[in-house]
Formats: structure tokens, C-alpha cells, sequence
């Protein structure tokens, strides 16, 4: 049985569907990562969760108990916003004890509570400053130590370190990260950051649409991925459509890939393929497709090149720049073959459902579909 569960859940504003039944079980401890486009229904889903928005279908079941009609205060979650919301007149540990304020606690107790939550963040040095007197990274800090002060059941996080540098937002991160683990708090993330999610959750959910397209770990969606648009959101793979026949995917301009695995049916398709596993050569004629180089990129770790296989398909290809298995650096306009293996490409049907590679093992995806 899971600790928290979404049971075909909903949320219509007028004819627009935002969120379209989504189902989801989730284990007490796990760090849950709502992840996609903006617009996808991540946020909303967030927020039924917490309470601030009501659900036009569906349960939430939390501890074998449905929390969908209770108030926000009654769920026994703790919420992270975006924007910190903290009051900019209270100091840091009054910001801290606001929500126990409302709780039955002595005064020693709360103060107590508040001063070993702030020494969690490692913040109690800074407990009688305004937050306009904290760094942004501070300031999130003490929005999480705020709700973590509750003693929740639930962490939620509605894009928490959005309003933070690149750097700043790694350390945060971390923190983060390292605190839900150590602590064992259920937690439910909304990004749409790819690599903030890869490298934070326990488990991704993938939303399009207001529908889960795909539920996994990393290595389940970055290496099978259930649909296009995953492929295409984990990782950014090459996305090339076209008409498979003869175990090749002809695409439009009438260039054609030969498949390096081996699919049953022909007609429209989809490849898939990620650019670090593509390996570009001197033209041979042993290869998957041959193309004209129009860009060549030095990227530090990486050399990126992007080539034409006709005037209207680009497929990018990227390798190490340097150690054994460095990639040679072609010239923008120089011919090349593109090889890589079948187990590196996914192919879908025209309608995006995985075409079974005969070459490879039967794969499996965990997948969860919004449709009742």
C-alpha cells in the first residue's frame, strides 16, 4: 500500500482540461519529481495536493486517509513556494514559528522547534535578520526550515530554486537533496528543469498536456523512453520522422537511415536517438546515414556537431573532446557517416507507441497513463 496516492485526478477550468486524471502511488521517503514544459499541469497538480486548488475529479489518499476535502492546514504538508514567501517584517525566526503559531505548543517548545530547524539549514546565526537582509539562497533556506517546522508528512516544492544563479541553484540542490534523505521526507518536486530533476529525485514523472506520459527512474526514461516526447524532454534526443520500410526510415527530402535494429510493420515512424551515441567517421559505406557537417562546436568536455542530412533534417551528434574516447573534429561542409548501435535508437508508430527493437531484449517501461 502507498503512503500517498492520486487516484484519477482532475482539474477543469471551464473547457479546459488541466489536469486529466493522473494516478500515482507514492512510498513514504521517496523525493518525487513532477517534471515538464510550462503549462503541462505540474503546478496544479502540486497544488490539489496541498489544498490550495480544489480538484474537479480524483482522490488523494494519504496514510489510507482521502485528504481531498480537508482544508489545507488539516493535510499535515509542508509547502516550498517559488517566490519564498516569506514577510518581509518578521524576522528569520519569526518566519519560521509562523506556522506552529497556530499549533498547541508552549512557548519553550516552540522556540525550541524553531531554533533546530534553523540549525538544520544552518542558519541559526542569522535568526534575527529580515530576509531583504539574506542572499536568495538564505531566504530559500528558511522557507524550507519553515516548513519542515510543522513537521510534516508531505514536503512540497513548487519550483524552489528557480529564482536562483546557476551556481547558487546547484548548491541548493544539494541541500536539499541531502536534507529529504537523511531526514527520510516524503517529498514532491515541481521543475521543469531536466538536469534539476535528474539529479534530485527518486523517481521522474514526466507531464504533457496535464497527462503523465512516463513514471521512472532516471535510467528507466533517459534509456526508454515511452513516448517521443520524453526522448525528446530527457536528454534531448534526436527526433526524426519519416516512413519505415525495408528496415530503413525514409524521411522527407527522400534521405534515409538504415535502422540499426531490426522492427516489424512499415508505414509512419519516429526515431529517437541520443546525441552522445552517435560516432561520425570519414564516409563508409557501412553506416546508419550520411550527412554534411554545418556546425562544429568546441564545448569543453564536448564537441558538438550538428549535420544535414538533407536540407530540411539536422541530427546532432556529440562526443568527448579529449582522453580515449575523443571524437574526431570534422570541418563545417565535410561529408560524414553517422553509426550507432540498436541499442541506442528507439523507434515509435505513427501512434507513439514503442516499436519492440527484435534485435534487443524485451524492454520494459514504467508507465502510467492518464487515461482512466
Amino acid at each position: 500500500m502507498s503512503y500517498l496516492r492520486l487516484d484519477g485526478l482532475a482539474r477543469r477550468y471551464g473547457e479546459t482540461l488541466a489536469v486529466d486524471r493522473v494516478t500515482l502511488d507514492i512510498e513514504q521517503g521517496e523525493m518525487i519529481v513532477l517534471l515538464g514544459p510550462s503549462g503541462c499541469g505540474k503546478t496544479t497538480t502540486l497544488r490539489m495536493i496541498a489544498g490550495f486548488v480544489d480538484a474537479s475529479a480524483g482522490r488523494i489518499v494519504l496514510e489510507d486517509r482521502e485528504i481531498g476535502q480537508l482544508p489545507p492546514h488539516r493535510r499535515d504538508m509542508g509547502m516550498v513556494f517559488q517566490n519564498y514567501a516569506l514577510f518581509p517584517h518578521l524576522a528569520v525566526a519569526r518566519n519560521v514559528a509562523f506556522g506552529l503559531e497556530m499549533r498547541t505548543m508552549t512557548r519553550a517548545e516552540r522556540e525550541a522547534r524553531v531554533a533546530e530547524m534553523l540549525r538544520l539549514v544552518k542558519l541559526d546565526h542569522l535568526a534575527a535578520r529580515l530576509p531583504r537582509q539574506l542572499s536568495g539562497g538564505q531566504q530559500q533556506r528558511v522557507a524550507i526550515a519553515r516548513a519542515l517546522a510543522i513537521h510534516p508528512k508531505v514536503l512540497l516544492l513548487d519550483e524552489p530554486l528557480s529564482n536562483l544563479d546557476a551556481e547558487l541553484r546547484q548548491d541548493v540542490a544539494r541541500e536539499i537533496r541531502l536534507l529529504q534523505r537523511d531526514r527520510k521526507l516524503t517529498t514532491i518536486m515541481v521543475t521543469h528543469d531536466q538536469q534539476e530533476a535528474m539529479a534530485m529525485a527518486d523517481r521522474l514523472v514526466v507531464m504533457r498536456d496535464g497527462r503523465v506520459q512516463q513514471v521512472g527512474r532516471q535510467e528507466d526514461l533517459y534509456e526508454r523512453p515511452a513516448t517521443p516526447f520524453v526522448a525528446r524532454f530527457i536528454g534531448n534526443s534526436n527526433i526524426v520522422s519519416g516512413t519505415h520500410t525495408g528496415g530503413r526510415l525514409v524521411v522527407e527530402g527522400g534521405s534515409a537511415i538504415t535502422l540499426a535494429g531490426a522492427y516489424a510493420g512499415d508505414g509512419p515512424a519516429t526515431l529517437a536517438v541520443r546525441p552522445e551515441r552517435i560516432t561520425l567517421a570519414p564516409p563508409a559505406g557501412q553506416a546508419q546515414a550520411h550527412g554534411t557537417v554545418l556546425l562544429s562546436s568546441y564545448m569543453g568536455a564536448m564537441v558538438e556537431h550538428v549535420v544535414a542530412l538533407n536540407p530540411t533534417t539536422q541530427i546532432i551528434a556529440r562526443a568527448p573532446s579529449s582522453g580515449p574516447a575523443a571524437t574526431q573534429r570534422f570541418a563545417e561542409g565535410e561529408s560524414v557517416s553517422m553509426m550507432w548501435p540498436a541499442s541506442s535508437e528507439t523507434l515509435f508508430d505513427s501512434s507513439n507507441h514503442l516499436v519492440p527493437n527484435r534485435t534487443d531484449a524485451p524492454r520494459s517501461n514504467e508507465r502510467i497513463s492518464s487515461h482512466a
